[in-house]
């Protein structure tokens, strides 16, 4: 396994004094090349094309400045320009730089684990392989006629309604098209609207079209998220888990609904609270079952920890956002991402949320695919004429169109169901 390829180095570099336009598509960065030499040459490289200067031994010399006698003077930089005939191999010489790159840090995070192993660090070495791995290596892309080419077959086999996953709520997944894999999906509200309730609802649903549900819950434990979705599947006023007797149907309620859960493939993680802990158990999760549909819920954002600390709490938000829009790309699963709104919202007439109620939003109007907003007219105003009906609004909605959606929402049970279910109305 080599570790080391400084020829396939000078060759990348020797390749751009030949052709300094070729910079620019270089996909390699500085950090890929091992020698100190070499990584010099290059941040001149890049310091001369971020100028505007044609990228050529002059220029490099220039920005190399104090630094050319540690590449070994304008001799060593002649003999790079002279060591590479043609241009015609630079990608080659690229993916050898590359390979020795990912062969030397798999050896480094694997020599970490090796000294001091332990089940939390064998995630972390996983997750950490598979990321150097995925360095420079070249993906076959879809063309455009396989693209229309599938398009074709789905409408020939009736294939194109939902490309999502359904939410049950059918109102709902008219305007969506369902819960779309590659996608992260924000539900925000004000403290006790329902976004957690309707966000283990999602789950549940999921779940009994045997699909796998993976919870983040950062705000309340197992224990606790397990009573709210046997409330909800068993009809059980939610309060009588803080102390109200339980009639005897109520205890009838719990078997049945704890038997029909026990069946779901439902993941609950309470301690996990970084990206990486979400992207480690995610990973698993699906490499544990490959073939099976899988969503992931993470309530709340604002409890989230940040990947690194910064001068501003919406960059840190910004941070999370993005990290895992890519997760949800990368894993091509739908992510439902709660979110707090801020207390502006009281301050007006119309409670109704808008985009820039998200607290700390940093990029969270940017990187979410859709956003949602809860809202409740009977939170606010006890003689609505809307009692048990919460509002759904689309604000954002980046392959669809924006609205609002209602829905009944049994507060009591904590339990979402469709306007148009007469029987689902009167459960």
């Amino acid at each position: 396994m080599k570790t080391i390829n400084y020829e396939a180095e000078a060759a990348v570099l020797g390749s751009v004094f030949l052709e300094g336009l070729l910079f620019d598509r270089l996909t390699v960065t500085e950090a890929q090349f091992d020698k100190h030499a070499h990584r010099l040459i290059f941040r001149a490289m890049k310091r001369a094309s971020e100028l505007g200067q044609d990228i050529d031994l002059v220029s490099v010399t220039t920005n190399l400045e104090d630094t050319i006698s540690q590449v070994g003077g304008t001799t060593y930089l002649l003999q790079l320009a002279e060591s590479v005939p043609t241009t015609e191999n630079v990608a080659m010489y690229e993916q050898l730089l590359f390979e020795a790159y990912r062969n030397r840090k798999s050896r480094e995070v694997a020599a970490r684990y090796a000294a001091n192993p332990s089940e939390e660090k064998m995630e972390q070495l996983i997750s950490d392989l598979k990321h150097y791995q995925d360095f420079g290596v070249e993906k076959q892309e879809k063309t455009t006629r396989d693209y229309l080419e599938q398009i074709m077959r789905d409408c020939l086999s009736g294939n194109h309604g939902y490309k999502g996953f359904p939410t049950a709520y059918r109102d709902l997944d008219q305007v969506t098209g369902g819960l779309h894999p590659g996608e992260l999906i924000i539900v925000a509200a004000r403290p006790s609207v329902g976004k957690t309730a309707f966000a283990l609802n999602l789950a549940a649903n999921h779940c009994r079209q045997h699909g796998i549900s993976s919870i983040f819950s950062l705000e309340m434990g197992h224990e606790q998220l397990l009573e709210r979705m046997i409330s909800a599947e068993g009809g059980i006023n939610n309060q009588k888990w803080r102390g109200m007797a339980f009639a005897e149907e109520d205890y009838t309620n719990v078997i049945f609904a704890a038997g029909e859960i026990s069946n779901w493939k439902l993941q609950v993680h309470e301690q996990s609270r970084t990206i990486q802990d979400i992207r480690s158990s995610l990973r698993k999760t699906i490499r544990d079952c490959p073939n099976e549909q899988h969503l992931a819920i993470i309530d709340y954002l604002q409890l989230m920890a940040p990947m690194e600390r910064r001068e501003r709490r919406d960059l840190e938000v910004g941070d999370m956002t993005r990290e895992l829009k890519l997760l949800a790309l990368e894993l091509k699963i739908p992510i439902v991402l709660l979110s707090q709104l801020s207390r502006g919202v009281e301050q007006r007439q119309d409670k109704r949320p808008f985009m820039s109620d998200l607290r700390e939003s940093g990029n969270i109007e940017q990187d979410a695919d859709m956003i949602a907003f809860l809202y409740r007219d009977d939170y606010y105003h006890k003689n609505t004429d809307k009692p048990n009906i919460i509002e759904i609004i689309l604000a954002k909605q980046r392959n669809g169109p924006t609205g609002t959606v209602e829905l009944m929402f049994r507060k009591e049970f904590g339990r979402f169901l469709s306007l148009k279910s007469r029987e689902e109305a009167t459960a």
